[in-house]
């Protein structure tokens, strides 16, 4: 496998505190004041509600468990790239390269600024092209701080996810404190895959954890580090989606709940009027900006990690010796956010095309992801790994069910969205006859 060294090397920065924040600022987004009331709508009462959060935590430590493996085994700036290209060779690295550079992150990033532009309009409208201005303005100044290096991104980090941990937590206590009146229940009218839809929302909810692999070449202390990382940042966001939803509860009742169109926007107005809608417009942002910090500084790392594999892009892989950080990467990053941001604004409902087509493609890498864990344990027995996952193969064969059930679920539910999103990996074959040429040229 080819590899060009340009700059320097990454350094090791993070810490646990570092990890964890990244951690709960990708999972603890807009879906907790979204997709609470449509998982009620697909369980039979609050015991099933509430279990189904406490199950979709358990998932996410069984994933993170399996990263933690991995990881901390085979640590690298590259992150998923890496993973790939060491058990199924450069040409599926490489794709998932172009996948999520074209598709899953910039995607996310576009979609999580658009979010953020929704309810940043609400308390200060910019015109006719708000929602566009807003999202585009969010990904510029992001990404201009986390150009600046390493030490501001991380800073930045942290300062965001204290904040909208904080302010999650108030709006849960507000609903907990809050004694609202009991809906009159309506009988539920549940199809055989109810429940598994209900999953679709909560681990749709719970996503955006596997970003922690991309932090494990710069952490300090991987092999001792990941693994507290992936516990901590899993029991925080855990036991903050179940405040929020035990508050939603204690408000609405469960009919209540299952009837509610924006169930956080409905909770603040309950308990404190139009001021309570103002802040729940600013814990979302908080929440979006967090998300989307998070998302911007681990994306960049697997534009370093093809740049360096393949000679045409070997600018994309200077790391910048004063920032610390990959640079040209990030402009890269944020031009395609950009264009997508301006796409999404000239459609109807851009926010949904992006959810549509990143899922089939996000879980199909994710499973190959899951089952690499099993292609090292075979193929290197003898390699030192500071953790494995315990019960093995059950934990990690059950992580590859999940994997694959969302990945149905996905191309079921999206439609020609799933399509738009496998045509876009499709584009990205070229690469690797690119990467081909460039191996049989003489160096």
């Amino acid at each position: 496998m080819a590899q060009q060294q340009s700059g320097t090397q990454p350094k090791k920065v993070i810490n646990v505190i570092d990890a964890v924040s990244f951690f709960v600022g990708i999972v603890v987004g807009i879906g907790i004041f979204r997709f609470s009331p449509l998982v009620a709508m697909n369980t039979a009462n609050e015991y099933w509600f509430i279990g189904a959060w406490i199950a979709g935590g358990v998932a996410t430590l069984i994933g993170a468990l399996c990263y933690a493996e991995i990881a901390a085994s085979k640590p690298n700036t590259g992150g998923e790239y890496h993973f790939l290209a060491q058990a199924y060779g450069r040409n599926v690295a490489i794709l998932f390269a172009w996948a999520r550079g074209t598709v899953i992150q910039t995607g996310a990033i576009a979609l999580v600024a658009f979010v953020f532009a929704d309810y940043a309009t609400q308390l200060m409208p910019l015109g006719a092209y708000s929602s566009g201005i807003w999202a585009a303005l969010a990904i510029i100044v992001i990404t201009a701080i986390n150009m600046l290096g390493t030490e501001q991104g991380k800073t930045t980090q942290i300062a965001f996810a204290i904040a909208t941990a904080t302010l999650v937590m108030i709006v849960a206590l507000a609903g907990l404190m809050f004694s609202g009146s009991e809906a009159k229940p309506t009988p539920p009218n549940l199809s055989s895959g109810a429940l598994g839809l209900a999953m679709v929302f909560v681990l749709l909810t719970y996503g955006g954890w596997n970003e922690i692999a991309y932090l494990s070449g710069e952490m300090r202390d991987v092999k001792r580090d990941m693994l507290r990382a992936c516990i901590w940042g899993t029991a925080t966001v855990t036991a903050l989606y179940l405040a929020v939803n035990l508050a939603y509860l204690q408000a609405f009742g469960f009919a209540g709940l299952r009837d509610s169109k924006a169930v956080g926007a409905d909770l603040m107005r309950a308990v404190a009027g139009d001021k309570g809608a103002i802040l729940l417009s600013i814990v979302v942002c908080a929440a979006a900006l967090s998300t989307l910090n998070a998302t911007i500084f681990t994306g960049a790392r697997v534009y370093y990690s093809l740049g360096r594999d393949i000679p045409a892009f070997a600018k994309i892989a200077a790391w910048d010796d004063r920032g610390g950080n990959p640079l040209r990467a990030f402009i890269l990053q944020g031009i395609i956010a950009l264009a997508l941001v301006l796409f999404g604004s000239m459609t109807r409902d851009g926010l949904s095309t992006m959810v549509d087509y990143t899922s089939p493609v996000f879980w199909f890498f994710l499973m190959l992801v899951a089952v690499s864990l099993f292609i090292f344990r075979m193929r290197e027995p003898q390699l030192e790994r500071p953790f494995r996952v315990p019960l093995y193969p059950v934990l990690p064969a059950l992580f590859v069910l999940i994997c694959a059930y969302l990945l149905w679920s996905s191309l079921a539910y999206t439609g020609k969205g799933a399509l738009v999103g496998i045509g876009i990996l499709a584009l990205g074959l070229p690469l690797l006859l690119l990467a081909k040429r460039e191996d049989a040229e003489p160096q």
